[in-house]
């Protein structure tokens, strides 16, 4: 598996509006959209910065794993995300080395992504998600 850069550090948030400002009107980063994905049952806000992003993940659900985040350990930094050519690929070679994971196979992520999530207890306690463009 090789992963090429980060692509974007995800951070939960109650409101994708409210956090949004921070972003955008003090940091300056440059705001890409805002897009709903009803599978992960998120309202997802990107910023870029540099080569990466800033994903700002609003629960639209509160069964949502980014409302039980929220729940329990409030508004932070979630996700890393790194950037691969082949999240499928990338998949089988995890699951053949026996890192465990939280997705066996890819789904879709915001902007027509392949997303998969390697559990945090195989990355140093930090939720690790692969991201395929």
């Amino acid at each position: 598996m090789n992963a090429n850069k980060i692509d974007h550090i995800g951070i939960a948030v109650n409101s994708v509006e409210e956090s949004s400002i921070f972003y955008r009107d003090v940091l300056g980063l440059e705001f890409l959209g805002v897009e709903e994905v009803p599978s992960q049952k998120v309202k997802v806000a990107m910023f870029k910065i540099g080569e990466s992003k800033i994903e700002l993940l609003e629960p639209t659900s509160p069964d949502s794993s980014i409302a039980v985040f929220l729940e329990k350990k409030g508004e932070g930094m979630h996700h890393i995300a790194y950037s691969v050519t082949d999240a499928s690929g990338a998949v089988t070679e995890l699951i053949e080395k026996e890192v465990r994971m939280i997705d066996k196979e890819p789904r879709p992520g915001a902007g027509g992504s392949k997303i998969a999530f390697i559990h945090p207890k195989a990355s140093g306690r930090v939720l690790t998600e692969l991201c395929e463009h």
